[in-house]
């Protein structure tokens, strides 16, 4: 012990939860990655944004291969169970963090399997982003690390020794031993940790998980893989007031080495409707109920300061900083905190919000009937700004365009509207948004598609794609047999797919719309829109290659980051994404929908 740890690869690590934070934990027995006590605190443990002086926690075998021989999560649960086979024995390290009743936990336990196995842990706190080291002294049987704000207890029947701003310990664990290690954050002016008993966790946890899963109405092909993203997506979710965050991490990269490091511990209005739909289409009613209600919460105001992401209480103010002291993942730096594009203009937000509160009532989601006032706010303020340019939904960095995508989601917010009054009886100005629908329409397909190529472009006057087209006709903008949908399809199969997988749009021309250096892999959210696009457009065989072909690239639990680089072969981008998962769930059911013998509710 001692010696500086670099972090693995994304894909070697997996998450455990308690939805309202998340943990990574790697191969290798290590927590690289905890915010507390919530998804957007600073990180107490940061290896994975450096090595294991910015914080870590061990807890593997002293000897032998550091990488655990077999791994999985316990069921359908979000309980991690990691297994060493050496040779004097073997051992499991059981990783949890229990659906929250109080302060968050943190909880290790570790069981022996056969023979006896010396073990070794080794804990680095570093609050503030790997920054700061705590002061730490003993308390009873526990130790307490405490800095600024925050604390953190442990509480073990192993003894800790302290050296070099570590705590560390070896141990032997025999066939049929448990050794409980219980983590605690609380606000450092707290006297007395929370005593939570480490095997009685376990059991509340896994029936929290099992009674959960249980709800899930889809029977069809892939359901473990359709489980386990439920499972992430769950997850993602801060309990308290419904807010999905797109991921638990920052600026794991989206190029080894590159600048595009962005913060995704924040909830993005781009996915609402996709996300409502996964859960709708999966039995979880309670839970789209509580994504519409945060999004509610968090867009109330005036239509004009609408924002396209907001923290997970609803919070607009997300300011973007640098933490120059980590070196960032494998080199990739900045390493930042906050998300700038908070503040950009994306005109296609409109029409998510829109689409999601009319998806909403269409499927009897209770307690809607007041929103229709915000509803035709929004659609008063569109009537005088969806013809102005905007940055589109990927956040680019260059100058505002005329995006195709976004006057397609402006037209389906008019579309929605109007069909509010003609589906729902609600009261509005119906000749004027049927104009205003129309008028959309005809200057989107006048100036958003090239006659001569036979496709949409990304913007008006461009010659570039966007995987964004793709969901032209999932939003009924055009029906999926218009030979202009048809021809948008193969263009971006041909022009986009990089080793059988969808780029968001090319980033290696000199005038890329996103004006970024670097590169980046290929967008699995996108890849999966193709897939559902090949489905409905007849193309079953190809749909399902490319799906089981997507399915191939998670990590040995499951989980997926935002992207795939498919010359390194590996996944980058914050992890795991919600924005990857919940495609997955929905591209699942609609090929268990096409092929038969099930259907969603």
């Amino acid at each position: 012990m001692g010696v500086s740890r670099v972090p693995g690869w994304i894909e070697d690590y997996a998450m455990i939860g308690d939805m309202q934070t998340a943990a990574l934990v790697g191969r290798d027995g290590s927590v690289d990655w905890a915010c507390l006590p919530d998804f957007d605190s600073s990180a107490c443990f940061a290896a994975i944004l450096g090595d294991d002086q910015n914080g870590s926690w061990t807890l593997r075998p002293a000897d032998g291969e550091p990488r655990a021989t077999r791994r999985r999560y316990r069921g359908d649960t979000l309980i991690l169970e990691s297994e060493w086979d050496t040779d004097t024995g073997s051992v499991r390290v059981i990783d949890f963090m229990p659906p929250r009743g109080g302060a968050p936990h943190i909880v290790r336990i570790v069981e022996g399997l056969r023979g006896s196995v010396r073990m070794e842990t080794s804990m680095r706190i570093r609050f503030d982003y790997g920054h700061v080291v705590p002061w730490v002294h003993r308390t009873g049987a526990e130790l307490v690390a405490v800095a600024g704000p925050d604390a953190i207890w442990l509480s073990t029947p192993i003894e800790l020794q302290g050296h070099n701003f570590t705590h560390d310990a070896t141990f032997d664990v025999t066939a049929g031993q448990r050794v409980p290690f219980v983590m605690t954050w609380h606000p450092s002016q707290v006297e007395e940790s929370d005593h939570l008993d480490a095997e009685k966790a376990l059991s509340r946890t896994e029936r929290f998980w099992e009674k959960w899963v249980n709800q899930c109405t889809y029977e069809g092909p892939y359901r473990e893989a359709v489980i386990r993203s439920l499972i992430v997506l769950k997850a993602l979710t801060y309990r308290p007031t419904g807010g999905i965050v797109a991921a638990p991490t920052t600026s794991l990269p989206e190029e080894i080495g590159g600048v595009r490091n962005w913060d995704y511990r924040y909830c993005w209005l781009r996915d609402a409707t996709i996300t409502l739909e996964a859960m709708i289409r999966s039995g979880y009613k309670d839970e789209a109920l509580a994504w519409r209600e945060w999004l509610v919460r968090a867009v109330a105001g005036e239509p004009q300061l609408m924002q396209i992401m907001y923290g997970i209480r609803g919070e607009r103010r997300l300011t973007e900083w640098e933490a120059d002291w980590l070196p960032g993942y494998e080199g990739s730096r900045p390493v930042r905190v906050g998300n700038a594009a908070v503040g950009q203009y994306q005109l296609d937000v409109y029409g998510e919000v829109m689409d999601v509160l009319h998806l909403a009532r269409r499927h009897n989601i209770r307690g809607g009937d007041y929103l229709w006032g915000l509803q035709r706010s929004l659609v008063n303020y569109l009537e005088w700004c969806w013809d102005e340019p905007d940055e589109g939904l990927w956040e680019v960095r260059g100058p505002r365009q005329h995006f195709v995508h976004s006057k397609v989601m402006a037209w389906v917010a008019a579309d929605r509207a109007v069909r509010s009054i003609e589906e729902f009886g609600k009261e509005g100005p119906i000749e004027r948004w049927r104009a205003l629908r129309d008028t959309i329409h005809a200057e989107v397909c006048e100036y958003g598609y090239d006659p001569q190529r036979n496709t949409f472009t990304q913007y008006y006057g461009s010659k570039e794609l966007d995987a964004a087209l793709l969901l032209i006709p999932e939003v009924g903008f055009l029906p999926y047999d218009d030979p202009r949908v048809v021809g948008t399809i193969e263009a971006v199969r041909n022009d986009l797919m990089v080793d059988g997988f969808v780029l968001r749009y090319r980033t290696d021309l000199e005038n890329s719309a996103d004006q970024l250096p670097g590169d980046e892999g290929a967008f699995l959210a996108c890849s999966f829109w193709m897939a559902n696009a090949l489905l409905s457009i007849g193309r079953q065989d190809e749909a399902r290659e490319l799906f089981e072909r997507l399915l191939s690239l998670r990590n040995d639990v499951g989980l997926l980051a935002e992207e795939w680089d498919p010359r390194a072969g590996r996944q980058v981008g914050n992890f795991p994404q919600a924005f990857s998962h919940v495609p997955l769930v929905t591209t699942a059911l609609n090929l268990a929908t096409r092929q038969g013998g099930w259907r969603a509710e």
